[in-house]
């Protein structure tokens, strides 16, 4: 395929060619300018600028991450469907019956979550 009298694949191989060369040359440009302090108190880990007292390791409830995976599921839908709303009159009955199919999963799974008391506060 011709586009504007250049073969994709050269367009493809320059344009992979020119990003590698071109994060390539920013690294090293950032490694050559970059100050370079080192201290024993600039290696010490810390958190909140305060000093930490006994494990840093913290395990955290289930509760935060299912809520947080819901979270995503839903954000995700609607990333799904705005798409979908920006051109609904194009579309015939059957993009209509898919995006219904479509958030009676979603539905269904939000459900699901509320019944097995995903969304409860403990």
């Amino acid at each position: 395929m011709v586009l504007i009298g250049i073969q994709s694949t050269t367009l493809a191989v320059t344009a992979a060619i020119t990003g590698v060369v071109l994060v390539a040359a920013a690294l090293i440009i950032a490694w050559l300018i970059a100050p370079r302090s080192y201290t024993k108190k600039k290696g010490e880990p810390y958190e909140c600028g305060m000093p930490t007292r006994g494990d840093s390791m913290a395990q955290f409830h289930v509760g935060y991450y299912l809520f947080a995976i819901l979270f995503l599921m839903f954000d995700v839908e609607t990333v799904f469907l705005f798409p979908w709303a920006t051109i609904c009159k194009e579309l015939a009955a059957s993009a209509l019956l898919a995006v219904g199919t479509f958030l009676v999963i979603l539905v269904l799974g939000l459900a699901y979550a509320w019944k097995k008391g995903a969304l409860e506060w403990k």
